[in-house]
């Protein structure tokens, strides 16, 4: 189980913590959390929908929003003594807590910022100054998956491309029948970004792929880059923590992020930025947001982008705590959560005669579902569309995913009648899930189906697009 470690001194000066602590987080109860409990935990969830969604947004519990409120009226009530004398002990707790879950090296090596994205912007901000300075040579390859992430995406357009860097992307499969496909693509891949002598600077590569959803096998491919001679390696983990276990010394990137507030129970938004200690490159790395912490350190730059609410970054103990109800911790939580999302990812694929996305090795708390072929999606409109109209229709949450490879570069899945499967649910499984909402998706695909149903009838018309 998770532990939150004692509070450490902290270091010289208010910027760097020193002052009174805030109240030490509330110890983990004994009893193991009821079913009771864990839907007076998420009762302000909207009753009438089926969330099966947990991806996108993440869940924080009751308690966890009260311990924020906590803190949230401590700066009201004197934001000048919260400043001076809680926001830094109460941040570096979290990140001793967050240091802890994921066997960093030492408490300095996290850094606490807003989001996954925020984490990417540091990195390839990085980047594109070493281009300007002339670190790199124009032409230098940054290497990423074509499944990444797209507001990663486009941050590497917007600042490694615009600096000068040659981007090479991964052409992964999907479906995926193994990880031994992803690091044939992928090696693949960096023999392209390599050719004619060209460096390396940056490998960007994904812990869990947000759509389609497969988990990667990211230990093997960091240690490819090290043995081709790839300068730094960039893990995008968004929704790694809460679904599979993170050893970052393990797993040996330079840099590794991952969001708190999808799978880890804390409110939105927090994330933690890894940066493996030693070289200089700790020390270059700067907030996208520049304060008066500038030049002190990415932890305390982080720490203070001026006037906010800082809450959610304070409460990762209060989560622990959270999870520490549960039989087996947070890993008691991801076991529980694999077998749910399979075995309701399966009922499913069941029901419509199609099959999941990617092994069950290769899927975490999340899992895509190939969707009947006769519904007709053709394109990423076409899936919002449907999306939308499951969600104002039949009050059913889920993501919808259009493959947009083509029959050319590979083989399709197919449905019972044969026909390629084009569009895929993404359906995800937390400890608030229940399997009446997953019967409820089930059910309100069949009945499109039986209706005779197609994404063509949601598209606007010729008409409507003038007018637009």
């Amino acid at each position: 189980m998770a532990s939150i470690p004692p509070d450490e001194a902290a270091e010289n000066g208010h910027r760097n913590g020193n002052g009174p602590s805030p109240p030490p987080a509330k110890r983990p109860r004994s009893a193991l959390i009821s079913a009771a409990e864990i839907r007076d935990e998420f009762a302000h969830h909207d009753p009438a929908v089926a969330r099966v969604n947990n991806g996108s947004f993440g869940s924080c519990p009751a308690s966890v929003l009260q311990e924020q409120g906590h803190w949230q009226r401590l700066f009201l009530a004197q934001p000048d003594d919260f400043y001076f004398h809680s926001l830094q002990p109460g941040l570096r707790r979290s990140r001793a807590a967050v240091a802890a879950l994921v066997n960093a090296g030492d408490v300095s090596e996290i850094s606490l910022v807003d989001n996954a994205t925020t984490a990417a912007a540091i990195v390839l901000q990085h980047a594109a100054w070493s281009f300007a300075e002339g670190h790199f040579a124009r032409g230098d390859a940054v290497l990423m998956l074509h499944y990444a992430y797209g507001a990663v995406k486009k941050s590497i357009q917007a600042y490694a491309a615009r600096a000068g860097a040659t981007v090479v992307e991964v052409p992964l499969p999907f479906p995926v029948a193994s990880p031994d496909a992803i690091i044939s693509e992928f090696r693949a891949a960096l023999a392209v970004a390599k050719a004619g002598g060209r460096r390396v600077r940056l490998a960007v590569i994904d812990h869990i792929t947000s759509m389609p959803s497969v988990v990667i096998p990211v230990k093997e491919l960091v240690a490819i880059c090290r043995q081709e001679g790839v300068d730094k390696v960039f893990v995008d983990a968004a929704h790694s923590i809460g679904q599979v276990p993170v050893d970052v010394r393990d797993i040996g990137a330079d840099f590794y992020t991952s969001n708190l507030h999808k799978w880890f129970f804390c409110p939105p938004a927090v994330a933690f930025l890894h940066t493996r200690k030693g070289g200089p490159i700790a020390s270059q790395l700067h907030h996208p947001v520049v304060s008066h912490e500038y030049g002190n350190g990415l932890p305390m730059e982080s720490g203070w982008i001026g006037t906010r609410d800082y809450s959610a970054q304070i409460v990762v103990p209060e989560a622990i705590n959270f999870v520490n109800r549960f039989e087996g911790g947070i890993e008691g939580i991801r076991n529980r959560n694999h077998e749910k999302v399979i075995e309701m990812g399966r009922m499913l694929a069941e029901a419509w005669g199609t099959s999941l996305g990617s092994p069950p090795e290769m899927c975490g708390s999340m899992v895509m579902v190939g969707m009947p072929n006769c519904l007709g999606i053709e394109s990423d409109d076409d899936a919002i569309r449907v999306r939308t109209m499951l969600r104002k229709d039949f009050k059913v949450e889920v993501p919808i995913y259009y493959n947009t490879r083509r029959l050319e570069e590979q083989e399709r899945a197919t449905d019972n009648n044969d026909d390629p499967v084009t569009g895929y649910v993404r359906i995800s499984h937390q400890v608030y899930n229940v399997k009446e909402e997953y019967e409820r998706l089930r059910d309100a695909v069949n009945k499109l189906v039986a209706e005779g149903f197609t994404s063509s009838k949601l598209r606007p018309s010729e008409k409507q697009e003038t007018l637009a």
